[in-house]
């Protein structure tokens, strides 16, 4: 048995019975007009200053492939255009897609050209194609191996990963470097037929292993900070440190298996390994210096601490922020009028707006604007909120192509609009500052109180000071007053000798003005709710709302005055909270100067020209509080890892003094860093320390490399001042090729553009400048403090006394 009483036309809806009157049955019909309309509409979608529009919205899932969602979408919309309507299409007006390629691309074309660089630089520090071409094969190896590595544990291939791998692309090499520039050595010294190829080639390996270890873990460990950063930093630079260790253990693993292999067959003992020019011209130079440093080294290490000061004074003068803007290549910009607006007049307000820019800018192509909320309630704003997207058209049809000038064009068009704050930013922009700090500027400020009327004015007071500041821009206050209510008191004892609750009343009237659902109307596939509410009439005309009735559980009506009074009043768009606070905002962006800068200065200002009431308090958010934390987070980490790093360089040297002397050259190396973020006019930013970060570790691997070859003379009972000079001639080509290597890889970031780049940037600066200064110091101040502190005292009387008695003895025997 199946029973059906479905309703599918509009025609069952209004024959339906719904009681009994003086012996006749009452239809729906009978005592309302049943026809299609429309939810309440809380917002809406207008295009091009033409009219409104639909809009859809495709959200993806958490952890989706951003291009694989994208791709499915396109595909299912070329499905569904055939069965739209007649004259009824479906226009993508923003794909993310498009974003994802331009930025993976920018990263791709740098990997490419650092990798040719590499090879090039290869070939002109080894001297020939062989060696070259043994240690060329670690990029595409190492690379294909950390592609591997990332799969296994799902780290997808984006910006942030691909960047990681573009850092890494001059230390990829390091290993292998070191391996075969010590078997070249091993096999110009060892021409004896008795001793075996392989087993030349062995030893040079097994004689670089534990210092090339050492310092490949060690470079790892510096990247481990990056791990522990939260929130947007660590979303952004997490996928950096994993795809750059995954990518170091990979060249380090390869290097003691693959490489040996491979020069076993390509380098041959008979073979002459000549010393190429450029290393013999660089030699010939460094001699002299390297013995002026060790003669002089007072001077060595007056300049070093002189070059220390300089590099104090540039991190004082240099500008601290967040992140560099990434430019997503579109542009949003987001208008608030005032908050009694009816969703009519802020429909006509921003048609107005679009036809001017249109006609005004001819840069752009499209603008979509969607004010208020959805039915659903996926992203809700007010009625007087509006998000414009504007579709651009290519850079190369722009009259002048800058977006910072496209803005300035737009801001003097909207002067046309008085009464509307409106402010610019970029759609993932935008998202991200919503989710983070729930607002939309660089700058939020936030004021918390108990009385809204008194947050209002100190909000009004902060906006003022804010547009005072320089460098403020886009400054204004969210308003949060000024809307007009129908303010309904009930009285309770009234209603209830009425036989009324006031929670039956306030049912009553909210079904009058939004309705309540009363079913739904299956129409094949789709179910239509039936919604039961007051007349158009009722809910546009308050005087009529006025003389409105309720029932009572009797049945018997009783007109609304009776029982509440009905005035109009001026109240709060919403009411902010935040940690059970009610909090007022006023936002901002900066321009032509860095965050950090700007809110020390906003912050001094608002202290010295507004007092606040007992019980109110500011608090300062958007991009600054996300920098705030992350470089709290950095200055407890890194040191950590500072520490970790002297553990494992004390396991390999078994000094203490030495591991320190290779540890106090790190403050000496980030000098170049921050002096060329200071000369370029970049900022200190999070991906500016990342490049601090692998500037530490490339410093420290080099003076492991160095003061492992120092010990290795030594202990064949060379004097302490020789070995000094004759180790540090015979690294002279690994350390220079590891910093020349590791700089030329990053130096396609350097002058990338396109979205992405502007993050790499500041990155590439810091590390290319600090290896000039790290190698420099490395190769003149490292032996200079090794030959004076690297032995402990009694050792060196010791080696002073061998030293003597071995030239006095030879002296003897000439005699």
């Amino acid at each position: 048995m199946r029973a059906e009483c479905a309703l599918y036309t509009l025609e069952d809806l209004r024959g339906l019975v719904v009681g009994e009157h003086a012996g006749m049955p009452v239809r729906v019909e009978d005592i309302a007009s049943v026809r299609i309309e429309s939810l309440t509409r809380l917002g809406a979608v207008t295009r091009d200053g033409v009219g409104e529009a639909v809009e859809g919205l495709v959200v993806g899932l958490r952890g989706a492939d951003a291009q694989s969602v994208v791709r499915g979408v396109r595909e299912r919309l070329a499905q569904i255009q055939p069965s739209l309507p007649r004259g009824v299409t479906l226009d993508v007006f923003y794909d993310r897609s498009t974003l994802v390629e331009r930025a993976v691309g920018t990263v791709g074309r740098a990997l490419i050209e650092a990798s040719v660089l590499v090879v090039l630089l290869l070939l002109v520090f080894l001297g020939e194609v062989r060696a070259a071409l043994v240690v060329a094969l670690m990029l595409p190896l190492a690379a294909l191996a950390t592609f591997i590595l990332m799969r296994l544990t799902g780290l997808s291939a984006n910006l942030m990963s691909l960047g990681g791998l573009a850092i890494a692309i001059g230390m990829l090499v390091d290993a292998a470097v070191v391996v075969v520039e010590n078997a070249i050595t091993h096999l110009n010294g060892h021409r004896s037929p008795r001793l075996p190829h392989l087993h030349i080639i062995y030893r040079a390996a097994s004689e670089v292993a534990v210092p090339v270890t050492a310092g490949i873990v060690i470079i790892c460990l510096v990247f481990l900070p990056l791990l522990t950063l939260s929130d947007l930093e660590g979303k952004l630079f997490a996928p950096v440190a994993m795809t750059i260790v995954f990518a170091l253990a990979s060249s380090l693993l390869l290097s003691f298996t693959v490489v040996p292999v491979l020069a076993s067959f390509v380098l041959r003992t008979d073979a002459e390994h000549r010393v190429p020019w450029l290393m013999r011209v660089i030699a010939r130079s460094y001699a002299p210096l390297l013995r002026g440093a060790l003669a002089h080294p007072f001077v060595v290490v007056g300049g070093a601490f002189a070059l220390l000061a300089v590099g104090i004074v540039a991190y004082l003068a240099v500008g601290k922020t967040f992140m560099p803007t990434m430019d997503e290549g579109d542009l949003l910009m987001q208008i608030e009028k005032l908050p009694a607006i009816s969703l009519e007049e802020s429909v006509a307000t921003d048609l107005r707006v679009e036809r001017a820019l249109l006609e005004a800018i001819p840069e752009i192509e499209h603008i979509v604007s969607r004010l208020g909320s959805d039915e659903l309630g996926l992203d809700p704003m007010s009625l007087n909120d509006s998000d414009m997207f504007l579709q651009l058209k290519p850079k190369t049809a722009w009259r002048v192509p800058d977006k910072a000038w496209l803005a300035d064009q737009m801001r003097e068009v909207m002067k046309g609009f008085p009464g509307i704050n409106y402010g610019f930013t970029q759609p993932i922009e935008m998202r991200v500052s919503e989710m983070l700090t729930g607002s939309r500027g660089a700058l939020a400020v936030k004021v918390f109180g108990p009385e809204l009327d008194e947050l209002n004015t100190l909000a009004e007071r902060i906006e003022a000071v804010l547009r005072e500041t320089p460098g403020a821009e886009d400054v204004f206050r969210v308003t949060n007053d000024g809307v007009e209510y129908l303010t309904t008191r009930i009285d309770w004892t009234r209603a209830g000798r009425l036989g009324l609750d006031v929670a039956t009343i306030e049912d009553e009237l909210r079904a009058q003005i939004e309705g309540r659902r009363a079913g739904n109307v299956i129409e094949s596939d789709r179910r239509v709710p039936i919604l039961v509410r007051g007349s158009d009439a009722l809910r546009t005309d308050p005087a009529r709302f006025v003389r409105g009735n309720v029932v009572n559980r009797d049945g018997r009506r009783v007109p609304l005055a009776e029982v509440a009074e009905i005035e109009r009043v001026q109240g709060p768009v919403k009411v902010g909270r935040e940690n059970a606070s009610r909090y007022a905002v006023v936002q901002a962006n900066v321009t032509g100067r860095d965050l950090v800068g700007f809110v020390e200065d906003a912050r001094e200002r608002v202290a010295a020209s507004i007092e606040l009431p007992a019980g109110y308090r500011l608090a300062w958010g958007g991009q600054f509080e996300n920098q705030r934390r992350a470089a709290a987070r950095l200055a407890l980490v890194v040191p950590a890892a500072l520490g970790l790093i002297f553990v494992v360089l004390f396991s390999t040297f078994g000094s203490l003094r030495q591991a320190l002397l290779v540890l106090v050259n790190i403050p000496f190396a980030l000098v170049g860093g921050i002096c060329a973020l200071w000369a370029s006019g970049e900022y200190l930013s999070v991906p500016a320390s990342v490049g601090f970060i692998a500037l530490l570790g490339i410093a420290v691997l080099n003076g492991l490399v160095l003061v492992v070859c120092f010990n290795q003379l030594l202990a064949t009972g060379m004097p302490l001042v020789e070995a000094v000079r004759e180790g540090a001639e015979r690294r002279l080509r690994p350390v220079l090729m590891t910093a020349a290597i590791a700089a030329l890889g990053l130096v396609p970031m350097l002058f990338a553009s396109g979205p992405g780049s502007e993050i790499q940037r500041p990155l590439a600066i810091v590390v290319i400048g600090g290896l000039v200064t790290s190698t420099l110091l490395t190769l003149l101040l490292l032996p200079v403090l090794f030959r004076r502190f690297g032995l402990p005292r009694g050792r060196l009387d010791e080696r002073s006394r061998a030293s003597a008695a071995d030239a006095a003895v030879s002296a003897g025997a000439r005699g």
